[in-house]
């Protein structure tokens, strides 16, 4: 049967949030009905509701949501209901990204997760007074008190851990976590710089400190990021608003560059700025995204010193496997998540819009 929830919903391009009663469409075969406890709230989803990306409005947007299952499709065989689960992106399964374990990169990832507004077949999962809403955003629309999601984007979790403290962990933690171990892979005493303190980056410094990197450097603009990024395990700090970069980090690294560089500011200065900074045969993580459309110079020759730029997208992650890693080392205090998170009731958030907007909360997460 249908369900009737409360959503938050973007009525059109740089509308606020409103909430508003919609309809659920009943599970399909590979969806359920989950009952969502918490929901990050990321840097997308504004991006989204500013118009800024052709999804269609008004909509339903939210793609880091924590819940428990209710109620399960006839062909779902991985969640039962009573499971806790964190929502995160979908994707098709089948395409050779799929099977090779980058579902991140799957075939249809922009129409199933970004663009499309509705399932595969191209059938609505939400609708208001009979009119269908955008929905299915990353499989999931979890800015709502029930979520329809794709069995694709539920992973069970640990019970035991509350689920507002791991909710950002389906995107913006496993995107910064994945830069560092999925494609920087740090080997023993290299330089990790990490470019932006904010959520996506502060989780590359936590995880870079959880590797062999030996130096670990944070660069941003606020000080309270970077002091906030030194007890997370960063071992040097720049801070650009009055330092310049270049030289500041030949001076940390003696002169010999990055090994590794995570760009989370979607700046093409800053990134042109990573890219000079890297070392021969490093590498640099392109996370943040500018505008649709926009172009970065590079100097040619200087990459001929084996220099690899590699764009990235939810941190290639293999879901089922990577995200009950990070649930475990939340737990067990390796990865302190904690410390990033604002929470905020559910009805409060153009307030954690506006906190985020400002920089006084890193990473907001909406309580049901």
């Amino acid at each position: 049967m249908p369900t009737t929830t409360r959503a938050a919903v973007v009525e059109t391009g740089g509308a606020p949030f409103t909430l508003s009663d919609v309809v659920l469409d009943e599970p399909g075969p590979h969806e359920a009905l989950v009952r969502m406890v918490a929901t990050g709230l990321c840097h997308t989803d504004l991006g989204v509701a500013s118009g800024g990306l052709p999804f269609p409005l008004p909509g339903v947007l939210g793609h880091e949501g924590a819940g428990v299952v209710e109620a399960v499709g006839s062909a779902v065989t991985g969640v039962t209901p009573g499971d806790h689960v964190l929502l995160s992106f979908t994707s098709c399964g089948d395409c050779r990204n799929c099977r090779g374990g980058h579902p991140a990169y799957c075939a249809t990832w922009l129409p199933l997760n970004l663009l499309g507004g509705s399932r595969a077949d191209g059938t609505n999962t939400i609708s208001r007074e009979g009119q269908a809403l955008g929905g299915h955003f990353f499989g999931q629309s979890s800015f709502a008190e029930r979520a329809l999601a794709d069995e694709r984007s539920l992973v069970k979790v640990d019970p035991d851990v509350p689920l507002e403290s791991i909710a950002p962990l389906g995107c913006g933690v496993q995107t910064g976590v994945g830069a560092v171990w999925n494609v920087l892979k740090p080997d023993t005493g290299s330089t990790v710089v990490v470019l932006g303190a904010g959520a996506v980056g502060l989780s590359a410094v936590m995880a870079a400190a959880l590797t062999p990197a030996t130096r670990i450097v944070a660069v941003d603009r606020v000080a309270e990021r970077l002091s906030l990024a030194t007890e997370l395990g960063a071992t040097h700090t720049v801070d650009t608003s009055g330092t310049d970069l270049a030289p500041a980090l030949a001076e940390i690294t003696g002169g010999q560059g990055a090994d590794g560089v995570v760009e989370t500011t979607g700046n093409v200065g800053v990134l042109r700025q990573g890219v000079d900074a890297l070392a021969a045969r490093g590498t640099l993580v392109v996370v943040g995204a500018p505008p649709f459309g926009t172009e970065v110079a590079l100097d040619v020759n200087g990459l001929l010193g084996g220099k690899r730029i590699v764009g990235l997208t939810l941190g290639d992650s293999e879901t089922q496997t990577m995200i009950p890693a990070l649930v475990r080392l939340v737990k067990d205090g390796r990865l302190p998540l904690h410390r990033l998170i604002g929470t905020y009731p559910f009805g409060d958030i153009d307030r954690a819009v506006q906190d985020m907007r400002s920089g006084k909360t890193i990473k907001p997460v909406l309580m049901f």
